[in-house]
């Protein structure tokens, strides 16, 4: 049976070449198709991270704005101030309206 094998299996070189091969695509814990699933998953975090930071950054300049019109709010609706300022409030006689 082994005479009628071609001459380059009969070599024991290229015989563990085969199996070395083998084992490393398709036995191996860090064969070449589980690398390329990494690599695909790591593609996607990366995106997936991209997105969220520029999701959070539009979450902190809307938190900025909100920030500016509550104080804007209080200022107007409820007369607030801060320590070092003084309101002035202007009533308009014709109609008896107050003013900012």
């Amino acid at each position: 049976m082994l005479d009628k094998l071609p001459a380059p299996l009969k070599n024991k070189y290229v015989i563990t070449l085969i199996i070395f091969l083998f084992f490393f695509v398709f036995i191996n814990r860090i064969n070449p198709l589980t690398q390329l699933s990494l690599q695909n998953h790591k593609k996607e975090m990366e995106d997936k991270k991209a997105y969220y930071e520029q999701k959070l950054e539009k979450v902190k300049e809307d938190k900025a704005d909100n920030e500016r019109n509550i104080e804007k709010f209080a200022r107007e609706k409820y007369y607030m101030k801060k320590g070092n300022e003084d309101v002035f409030i202007i009533v308009d006689d014709e109609k008896g309206e107050k003013k900012n």
